[in-house]
C-alpha cells in the first residue's frame, strides 16, 4: 500500500510563507494524483491542490491560487506545497493525499483519495 508523510508545518505570521513536504512510498505509480486538504476545527475537509503524476499537471482551489504552489520530485517521490502570503484563514491541519485516477481525471473531493498521510498543524496568526 502506499504510505504518506507530511512535514513541514508550523507557526507563521500573516503574510509569511511555509513548505510543506509529503514523502510517498509504496505502489505509487504514473496513474496517481497527489494532493493537499486541510481541515480546519469544525469545518470539513477541503481541497487544496493536486498534482498528477503522469504529466504534472496542477490543480488549486480559489481560495489558494496565485498564493500556493504544488511541485514534484519524482525521484525522491515527494511532493511539495509552498504557501506564500498566507492568511489567519489557512490556519488547518494540513493532508496529503494519494489516488489512483485516469489520465485526464483529478478529484477534488475527499472521498474519492485512498491513502493519506498523518496530517501537519499550519497555524497563521496575525
Amino acid at each position: 500500500q502506499v504510505q504518506l508523510v507530511e512535514s513541514g508545518g508550523g507557526l507563521v505570521q500573516a503574510g509569511g510563507s511555509l513548505r510543506l513536504s509529503c514523502a510517498a512510498s509504496g505502489r505509487t505509480d504514473s496513474s496517481y494524483v497527489m494532493g493537499w486538504f486541510r481541515q480546519a476545527p469544525g469545518k470539513e475537509r477541503e481541497f487544496v491542490s493536486a498534482i498528477r503524476w503522469s504529466d504534472g499537471r496542477t490543480y488549486y482551489a480559489d481560495s489558494v491560487k496565485g498564493r500556493f504552489t504544488i511541485s514534484r520530485d519524482n525521484a525522491k517521490n515527494t511532493v511539495y506545497l509552498q504557501m506564500n502570503s498566507l492568511k489567519p484563514e489557512d490556519t488547518a491541519v494540513y493532508y496529503c493525499a494519494a489516488g489512483r485516477f485516469s489520465t485526464y481525471y483529478t478529484s477534488s473531493l475527499p472521498a474519492e483519495y485512498a491513502y493519506w498521510g498523518q496530517g501537519t498543524q499550519v497555524t497563521v496568526s496575525l
